[in-house]
């Protein structure tokens, strides 16, 4: 299984980050590309991206030629061998995975027996993440429908704590994304939002095995991204990316809307953050895929694809 280095650099040290010094197998940081040449974003993107027919393999080759150098397969349930097998033949490297089952099997539901088979989706997650090389997985811990916010809060982070030693054992990390789910954040309220709930609620654990997978283009709607990164700091373990209007209150493609991309670049340099930062837009074939990667760059100063 490939292991990535630690996700931070030595002066962005904070929850996790001496741990993360000391185990150069934590994930996804700065790695040396062909020819000894590093970076400090890899691009990487959502499987079901992916567009077109043909097999795994095929569809990893278009990722790869588009200007990916890492794709995040859904889990569980995806076919072990199969995945391995197209990352060997297309070079495209499985950084991660998304959980598959998080917004309708949740982690925050009143029902013990959902939550309970949400537990077990993520260990099986986690188990098949590993299984493929990759080093973290994302988690939407819940959602705030299913109870009061002190709910919400202890029925999943019950069951987080609950699957962390399957993450130990495979050293595999625990992403929560900050998405649309009405918890940690006022979802109807302005755009000048704390960032302290989210920090706690991932602070609470104590581990460099429990993270963010921050979602620049989500966080949008709440705030300013470039103070929220700057408080979140080594927190932020991966990025999601993806365009957002807030005067049309509407998702876009990366380089349109609003979103101040080089104050958001500014602010990951200055936490030092370095590691894999996933496009979640409208996909398709090899020429949108193209395109994608292309925007990415011109956002963030992403690493073209070292073939």
């Amino acid at each position: 299984m490939r292991r990535r280095t630690a996700i931070q650099s030595l002066g962005a040290l904070g929850v996790g980050g001496l741990w993360a010094a000391a185990n150069p197998s934590f994930v996804g940081a700065e790695t040396p590309a062909s020819g000894g040449e590093t970076h400090w974003l890899r691009k990487t993107l959502k499987v079901g991206m992916i567009g077109g027919k043909g097999t795994l393999e095929e569809k990893f080759r278009i990722a790869k030629a588009a200007g990916f150098e890492g794709v995040e397969v859904n889990v569980p349930g995806i076919d072990v061998d199969e995945v391995n097998q197209a990352s060997k033949a297309s070079g495209l490297i499985v950084d991660g995975s998304v959980g598959g089952t998080h917004w309708n099997i949740r982690h925050s539901d009143p029902d013990a027996s959902v939550r309970a088979k949400a537990l077990e989706n993520l260990k099986r997650g986690i188990e098949e993440t590993a299984a493929v090389g990759g080093d973290s997985c994302l988690l939407v811990v819940g959602h705030g429908k299913d109870g009061t916010p002190e709910e919400v809060h202890q029925r999943s982070t019950e069951n987080i704590r609950a699957a962390l030693p399957t993450a130990e054992k495979h050293n595999v990390a625990i992403l929560v994304e900050n998405v649309w789910n009405h918890f940690l954040y006022d979802h109807d309220s302005d755009t000048l939002q704390s960032v302290e709930p989210l920090a706690k609620y991932i602070d609470q654990f104590d581990s460099p095995l429990v993270g963010l997978q921050f979602d620049l283009g989500n966080h949008w709607k709440y705030g300013d991204i470039a103070a929220w990164i700057r408080t979140l700091g080594p927190r932020i373990k991966k990025l999601d990316i993806k365009g957002f209007s807030r005067a049309k209150n509407a998702f876009t493609k990366i380089t349109e809307g609003d979103v101040d991309w080089p104050a958001i670049e500014a602010a990951l340099r200055e936490i030092g953050f370095k590691g894999w930062c996933a496009a979640e837009v409208g996909g398709g074939d090899a020429t949108r895929l193209k395109e994608v990667a292309d925007n990415m760059e011109a956002a963030l100063h992403c690493s073209v694809n070292h073939v």
